[in-house]
Formats: structure tokens, C-alpha cells, sequence
């Protein structure tokens, strides 16, 4: 939910940016001491990872809360990068500290910190909404706090928990890092690089305004290469986790619903959303979803033959 992958300019210089910026601060801070409380009072004793569950959900509760109050979703959308965060430091001030668990612990805020970053920089100010979330408020009417609650609150909540359960599992057991587990724990960066490569391009595009479409760097090859490499962070995560601890396939659920999430629901949208600008059928036949790699010349020309003759296309470098 917090990955941005559209071509529109982004303003940021809205009145209320720095008092919404510290308002959410505020917000989020509020959110860590009632799921800690709600942890430590209540659940301490109750079944892992269940106890943990609910104490992530109680957190989302609380923001949502202040998303009604402020009648802005998009309060949600930080949480995606700083849970994670919060979950495993938490943890690892409880266990004892390998080498594992620092490697786990660096990479999931090299991580948090790039994704929160990408999402200060795109902040307006409390009265601006995520375009997706004013779409389902206009889809669904009278049934939007349902689609709320659920939908944008506690479905995405639930996908994160999934994806962060198998590093805290491997921190929690004490695991210990192995050749494998260091492997797909050291490609976790390359993940994130890919990711901050893609903003900074796309920071750079709104700049210039050189076209309706980015079409360099690895935008030129890749619609979304962001969302790639939001998708391989997560399989590194729990490739890292299977790798400390042998037999435990569970732990790749999480990276496997992420997945899907974003290729039936973020891609699509997304993609929607820019096929009303010129030249995007052609950009669409001449690139990949998410890998940034050309496409068969052959794929291309019969693809194009598809294209209606008085079709627009995208004149952009």
C-alpha cells in the first residue's frame, strides 16, 4: 500500500504538509504504546504468534480511528513501512543478538527507512487522499467504512504481519545465519536498491515532465519496478527465515500473498489508472509488468499490429 508507481506529478508543497507530517508522527507514536500495552498487559501470556496478531491489529485500530477523525485513509499508508520495523527491533531486545538477527535487523530498516522516505516526499497534507482510496469510496457508497476497515486497514495489516512473522520467528528461535540464509539475506539489499533506483528515476521524470510516461532507466523496460522490488524483498525475507530454520515452509505464506496482492490488485489499478494517457497501449506492448528487461523484437511487431491505425502513441525518449 505505500509503494507510489503512477506517472502523475506529485505536489508536496501543501500548506498543511509539516503539520500533517508531525500529526501522523504523533499518530504513529500513540499507535506503538497501545499495541505495546495491549502486548505486555493482555496477551504476554497467550500463544505466539496469535498474541502478536492481535496486538498488531489493536495498532491498525488505533490508526484507523484518527483515519476517521481526520476522514483520510491515506493516514494508513506509513504503517506498511514502520511495523515491520517495530515488530522485529521489539523482539530482538528480547532475544539474544546473532548474527542472524543483526543482519535481519539492518536490512528490515534499510528497508523501512527507503519506503517511509519514498512516502515523506510524496506526502501533501492531511486533506489529500490516495487516488485508490477516493475510488473505492466512489465505488462502494454507503458500504466505504466496511471497505475501509477492512480493505485498506486490516487486509494490508494482515499481509505485512505474514511477510515480517517469518524474520521474527527466525530472531525469536534464536536461529542461527548459515551460507544460504546470508545469501538471500544479502540480496534483500539488491532488492531495496532496485527499489530506491526506481523512485529516484521517477523523482526525476516529475521534474522534467519529459512526456505523459517515464520511459528510461529501468522504467523503460518495466511498468513497475518498484512493486519488483517490493515482491523480491519479501522472498528474501522468507527464503532468509527457511534457510535458518530448514522444513518451516510456512514462512514463505507471506511472501507469497504479497504477491498476489500486488498482481491482482496494485498492478491493475495502477495500469487502469494510466491507460487514459496517450501512448500508453503502445508503452504497455513495449514493456514488461515487472521485469526490466526488452522484450523479443518479434513479440513487439505483433503486438503493434494489434494497435488500431489511428491509435496515440507515446513520443517520449
Amino acid at each position: 500500500m505505500g509503494e507510489i508507481s503512477l506517472n502523475d506529478p506529485v505536489s508536496v508543497k501543501g500548506k498543511g504538509r509539516k503539520t500533517g507530517l508531525f500529526t501522523i508522527l504523533f499518530i504513529y507514536c500513540g499507535a506503538v504504546l497501545f499495541g505495546l500495552w495491549i502486548y505486555l498487559s493482555f496477551l504476554s501470556e497467550l500463544l505466539f504468534p496469535y498474541s502478536l496478531l492481535i496486538a498488531d491489529v489493536a495498532a491498525t485500530l488505533f490508526v484507523f480511528l484518527f483515519s476517521l477523525i481526520f476522514r483520510n485513509a491515506s493516514v494508513y499508508d506509513p504503517y506498511w513501512s514502520v511495523q515491520p520495523p517495530v515488530i522485529l527491533l521489539a523482539f530482538a531486545f528480547s532475544s539474544s543478538l546473532t548474527p542472524l538477527t543483526v543482519l535481519l535487523l539492518v536490512s528490515v530498516f534499510f528497508w523501512g527507512i527507503r519506503l517511509t522516505v519514498n512516502w515523506t516526499r510524496t506526502f501533501q497534507s492531511l486533506e489529500k487522499q490516495d487516488w485508490r482510496y477516493d475510488l473505492l469510496k466512489e465505488k462502494s457508497g454507503p458500504l466505504y467504512f466496511f471497505v475501509n476497515l477492512f480493505g485498506i486497514h486490516l487486509v494490508p495489516t494482515l499481509v505485512v504481519f505474514l511477510c515480517i512473522l517469518p524474520p521474527v520467528t527466525a530472531v525469536r528461535n534464536g536461529a542461527v545465519l548459515n551460507p544460504l540464509s546470508a545469501l538471500f539475506g544479502f540480496l534483500s539489499f539488491g532488492a531495496v536498491i532496485l527499489e530506491w533506483t526506481a523512485d529516484r528515476q521517477m523523482r526525476r521524470f516529475r521534474e522534467t515532465r519529459s512526456g505523459s510516461l517515464i520511459r528510461t532507466g529501468l522504467w523503460r523496460y518495466s511498468r513497475h519496478p518498484n512493486y519488483l522490488g517490493e515482491i523480491l524483498y519479501w522472498w528474501c525475507m522468507a527464503l532468509t527465515a527457511v534457510s535458518a530454520i530448514p522444513g518451516d515452509w510456512t514462512a514463505l505464506a507471506g511472501a507469497a500473498v504479497n504477491t498476489a496482492l500486488f498482481l491482482t490488485v496494485s498492478i491493475p489499478m495502477a495500469d487502469r489508472r494510466q491507460s487514459g494517457k496517450p501512448g500508453f497501449d503502445q508503452y504497455r506492448s513495449e514493456t514488461r509488468m515487472l521485469l526490466p528487461l526488452r522484450k523479443p523484437l518479434f513479440r513487439l511487431h505483433s503486438e503493434n499490429k494489434e494497435n488500431t491505425p489511428g491509435e496515440e502513441t507515446d513520443t517520449a525518449p
